[in-house]
């Protein structure tokens, strides 16, 4: 299996996420200038660190999926707005320290915002725009979404714990494993979809939107994990082969550990480890995880969650809103190809 060239992947995603948007234009313009208007302080630390991690791209992939749903069961609703904006608030949050955590150097190709301000600003803006997060939901008058959202937020911190901890563990059990990326980035596609419906007023449809969006979140981190061993900075936004050289233990390498040789797992053993990796063994390790056939393998895991996110939907009514989430699930695996 050839991963996807970059060129195929960005104007793959550019074209479904152009579709998007013109599904949502109106509501879009709303929700960014809640973005625009609620990031500003007269600390001004604050809106430049997070109009740059703004201005370093992204898909707005968790707000259009709050939109869309809030569409595919009734109507948007400035509630809706609301949320979709915390929802990215959140998101962004996520990626500030995510980077501090992970001391990653780059963000969606560019510099990680905490390489140009630094680890302590990059925390603190992370906090700033959590805080606006929910002072967002609060408009939403609805109890019911900021639990749901507070929730999610609390799973997202327990998976990033979880994951920091499995990192000691070289043998780790695939359920491990999916268990961390379905709190990571699960929980918060998951609520955008949800509450997303709950905003528009379809109750009714909340669980199969909350059932898409946890699948569509597993599938998509699946393939991004696939992807750090044969994509490209420009595809995913990070350097190629950074989990590991953070020493994390993704489904390619459990697979590829799990089907190999003595020998191949001394070897992961050692270059999971920071302190005796050494800089040729990603090539290394990007032969074994093709040599066993263990992106086929991840790239069939995806499948198979795009294929339920899919599924739940079929309960809702037709529309080109379900059509757009339909066309979101099988795209977040066709990048693998």
């Amino acid at each position: 299996m050839t991963l996807a060239p970059k060129s195929k992947s960005k104007a793959a995603l550019s074209s479904l996420v152009d579709r998007m948007q013109d599904l949502v234009s109106g509501d879009l313009a709303s929700v960014e200038h809640l973005l625009a208007t609620r990031a500003a302080s007269p600390i001004s630390i604050i809106p430049d660190l997070s109009g740059y991690i703004v201005s370093a791209g992204g898909e707005r992939l968790r707000p259009l999926i709050t939109l869309i749903s809030a569409h595919a069961v009734g109507k948007a609703t400035p509630a809706t707005h609301a949320l979709a904006a915390a929802v990215e608030f959140i998101h962004t949050a996520t990626l500030l320290h995510d980077d501090v955590v992970d001391e990653s150097a780059l963000r969606r190709g560019k510099p990680a915002a905490k390489t140009i301000w630094g680890n302590k600003p990059s925390i603190l803006v992370g906090d700033f725009r959590f805080a606006r997060a929910f002072n967002l939901l609060v408009e939403t008058n609805s109890l019911d979404i900021l639990n749901r959202l507070a929730t999610a937020s609390t799973i997202i911190a327990e998976g990033e714990v979880r994951q920091l901890a499995a990192m000691a563990t070289r043998d780790l059990p695939t359920e491990e494993y999916l268990a961390i990326v379905e709190a990571k980035t699960g929980a918060l596609f998951e609520a955008a979809a949800e509450t997303g419906a709950l905003s528009a007023g379809g109750d009714a449809h909340a669980p199969a939107l909350a059932t898409y969006g946890k699948n569509l979140g597993l599938a998509f981190q699946i393939i991004d994990d696939a992807l750090d061993y044969g994509g490209t900075t420009s595809v995913i936004g990070k350097l190629v082969g950074d989990d590991f050289r953070e020493g994390k233990i993704t489904l390619p390498v459990i697979i590829a550990r799990r089907r190999g040789s003595d020998e191949d797992r001394a070897f992961w053993d050692r270059a999971l480890n920071p302190a005796t990796q050494e800089d040729s063994d990603l090539a290394h390790a990007v032969h074994l995880i093709r040599a066993t056939g263990a992106a086929e393998a991840t790239v069939t895991e995806a499948e198979a969650y795009a294929g339920l996110a899919k599924g739940a939907l079929r309960t809702l009514p037709a529309s080109p809103y379900r059509d757009a989430l339909e066309d979101l699930a099988d795209f977040c695996v066709s990048r693998a190809y």
